[in-house]
């Protein structure tokens, strides 16, 4: 596209409304309306190509609308992200699918469908924050570069029709006697505008700083975005909660297998109410029963040593013991685990008896893990059990059928098949606590409760965030921008001779009544007549019109 030649000489980018070097104003614009300063008149790519598909793309990405409208659609996500608990914060008892819609029904289950379960991890979620992190940026690249060059060439010497349609404008006609304008350049310094000349003209300006605020605020939301984008990137960032029973040794969530902790014993101190040292919380005890007064999980940190193939056993070494307390995690390799929960007294294992119904003589006894059960128990010889299910936290379901609504072993129940010599095809029964069925038929034998085995189960949250530095950053960024942008503002006051006249005019991108009083105070006990606020006077005029009409 063809460059536009001013009448001064100077040539423009196409798609320029204000000349670069003396601010005529370029196009067809209607010459008594104030100029629009918002991007100095300079030439927006979003404004000037809209052939291309890139160029459609750019104008897209660039449009202010279309930032506020993802900005819109990321809060309304978020919020209604809020209305159910995220994945991260409900009971390990149970998939999340069956949670959801267990515990909120239909709406939990379109809510767990459309990924708001883990809002902040879902695909569609991620697209939003990426386009909205483009749109920030093209937004910014659009304006930043054309709005930097027209301020950086600003020339002193302004068009007449420049300084006319400046919204703060006033003229002084000389007569006798000349106006010395160095009293006036002198106030303006003191009020720390700098000051260029040209051929007598006078530009005072400050705060020109200001102008970049919302670029700064923007390159902080872009920073905070990548960090927020990072989030998923696997091993920047992890959040879960790790159930380990006193004992038990498991893999680290998040860790790859390299971390592995093993709970050695689990403590809880309760307040008591007889206590001199704890009688302050007598009624709170007497209100709510027993509370917590400190709990802690004895632990042990492993690290795998080398690599090993799926099923082989692992091999770790020893890093170190820890006693994790609540705010005293275990911190090691950019991980903390944190004491949050605990369960006491969880079903461990449950031991049965193999007897005659009539005779009660016993047959052996088998105890099962209810963690870990084994498919086959062999008693004395001639006799075994097979353990055909298991339902670790049984429930019957619509049609009467045994289910489980968790891997917890909450309410255990079995279906067991018995081996003796005279009934060498096995006896079927179904035992559950308090409970037994024999669905195919009266049996001989029977499994018969022998004792159970507690143990207490710690929760721990595995966290790791090497972005936090990146959100932190971009949060000071944006803040600086807020403050850069709120707190200051670029003025510019324009002083012209010409044919026995003193133009002055203003201009600034907030605050007129600063720049107002800054201009009153230079010219004060001058011969400099007061410029007028143009637009407040066609206010006064238009409202007058309406008033007498």
């Amino acid at each position: 596209m063809k460059e536009v030649k001013c009448d001064c000489g100077h040539v423009n980018p196409f798609g320029t409304k204000i000349c670069g070097k003396c601010g005529m104003v370029l196009g067809n614009e209607k010459e008594n309306k104030l100029i629009d300063m918002r991007y100095e008149g300079s030439a927006r790519r979003s404004q000037t190509y809209k052939t291309t598909i890139i160029d459609k793309i750019w104008n897209f990405f660039s449009s202010v609308k279309v930032g506020v409208t993802l900005i819109v659609i990321a809060l309304i996500a978020s919020a209604i992200g809020t209305i159910l608990p995220q994945e991260m914060y409900i009971p390990s008892t149970a998939t999340p699918a069956e949670h959801y819609e267990l515990e909120y029904g239909w709406f939990g289950r379109v809510y767990y469908e459309l990924g708001f379960h883990n809002l902040y991890s879902s695909w569609w979620y991620l697209i939003i924050i990426g386009m909205l992190g483009i749109s920030l940026l093209i937004a910014s690249i659009d304006r930043f570069f054309p709005l930097y060059r027209s301020l950086k060439k600003q020339g002193v010497t302004r068009h007449d029709g420049f300084m006319k349609r400046q919204r703060i404008y006033g003229v002084t006609k000389l007569e006798e006697q000349d106006i010395n304008l160095e009293e006036v350049k002198d106030r303006l310094k003191r009020q720390r505008y700098h000051i260029r000349e040209e051929n007598g003209h006078i530009l005072a300006e400050k705060g020109r700083f200001s102008r970049w605020g919302p670029y700064v605020n923007h390159i902080g939301l872009i920073i905070f975005l990548i960090g927020a984008l990072l989030r998923s990137v696997p091993g920047m960032y992890i959040d879960k909660v790790l159930w380990l029973r006193e004992g038990e040794r498991k893999e680290i969530p998040g860790t790859n297998g390299e971390y592995y902790l093993q709970n050695n014993e689990f403590t809880l101190e309760v307040y008591d109410k007889e206590s001199e040292e704890d009688k302050q919380y007598s009624a709170a005890i007497d209100k709510t029963g027993t509370i917590a007064k400190t709990y802690q999980s004895d632990v042990t940190l492993y690290e795998r040593k080398g690599e090993t193939l799926p099923g082989e056993k692992v091999d770790l070494d020893k890093l170190k013991d820890y006693k994790i307390k609540v705010n005293e995690p275990l911190k090691h390799d950019h991980y903390a685990l944190y004491q949050v929960d605990y369960k006491l007294d969880e079903l461990s294992t449950m031991a049965f008896n193999l007897i005659n119904k009539k005779t009660e003589e016993k047959y052996g006894s088998l105890k099962v893990d209810l963690n870990n059960p084994q498919k086959k128990y062999e008693l004395k010889e001639g006799y075994s059990v097979d353990l055909i299910s298991y339902f670790p936290d049984f429930e019957f379901d619509e049609k009467g059928e045994p289910r489980t609504i968790s891997k917890i072993p909450n309410n255990p129940a079995f279906i067991f098949k018995m081996h003796t010599p005279d009934k060498p095809e096995g006896e079927v029964s179904f035992v559950a606590i308090k409970e037994t069925v024999e669905p195919l038929g009266e049996n001989t034998y029977k499994m018969a409760f022998n004792g159970v085995e507690t143990q207490d189960v710690t929760a721990l949250t595995v966290r790791k965030d090497l972005t936090l530095w990146i959100l932190f950053t971009g949060g000071i960024i944006f803040m600086i921008g807020v403050v850069q942008g709120s707190y200051w503002n670029h003025r510019r006051i324009w002083i012209k001779r010409k044919d026995g006249e003193i133009l002055l005019a203003g201009h600034t991108n907030k605050n007129w009544h600063g720049i107002k009083r800054d201009i009153k105070q230079a010219i004060e006990s001058t011969s400099l007549s007061e410029p007028m606020d143009q637009l407040e006077e066609e206010k006064s005029s238009s409202k007058g019109e309406v008033l007498n009409g």
